[in-house]
């Protein structure tokens, strides 16, 4: 009886710990997504990246203004081209994480650093969430809110 119920308990903790693990690497996927999208998308000012990380319908609701992937594109273009273009690094802090199937939703701090020569120019901080829906290329986010806080 002993072994029974020994064996029934480590299978119990077995297959909680084989949920929460799958849980965890489902979180770092959302995690990743949000910060490879700043880093290929807004780091790089690489429109071509777009498709990679958005939705066809993607869009970003930034301080009151509607974007689509199309005026992102065309903002993007158009900042790749001046004459300096200060390096971007992105800071993200998760307030949350919420997966259900194959829709996801996060909630985060993002920081970012603007350096010229190795010199932090700018500082932005906002406050943001973005959902995510699993496509056949994997987890692509199709909305994103933005609300810009303090800028030093």
């Amino acid at each position: 009886m002993k072994i029974k119920l020994t064996l029934s308990l480590l299978l119990f903790v077995s297959t909680l710990s084989f949920g929460q693990s799958q849980e965890v690497a489902k979180e770092a996927e959302i995690y990743n997504l949000i910060v490879e999208s700043f880093d290929e998308i807004w780091s790089e000012l690489d429109s071509e990246n777009i498709k990679k990380y958005y939705t066809e319908d993607f869009l970003l609701l930034e301080n009151g203004e509607v974007w689509t992937n199309d005026i992102i594109t065309n903002y993007l273009d158009k900042a790749i081209t001046q004459e300096v273009i200060p390096e971007r690094i992105n800071k993200i802090d998760v307030i949350e994480i919420k997966i259900t199937d194959k829709t996801a939703w996060i909630a985060y701090h993002n920081h970012a650093e603007f350096l010229i020569d190795q010199k932090i120019v700018k500082k932005i901080n906002w406050l943001e969430s973005a959902t995510a829906v699993l496509t056949e290329d994997g987890w692509k986010l199709d909305m994103l809110h933005s609300t810009r806080g303090k800028v030093e």
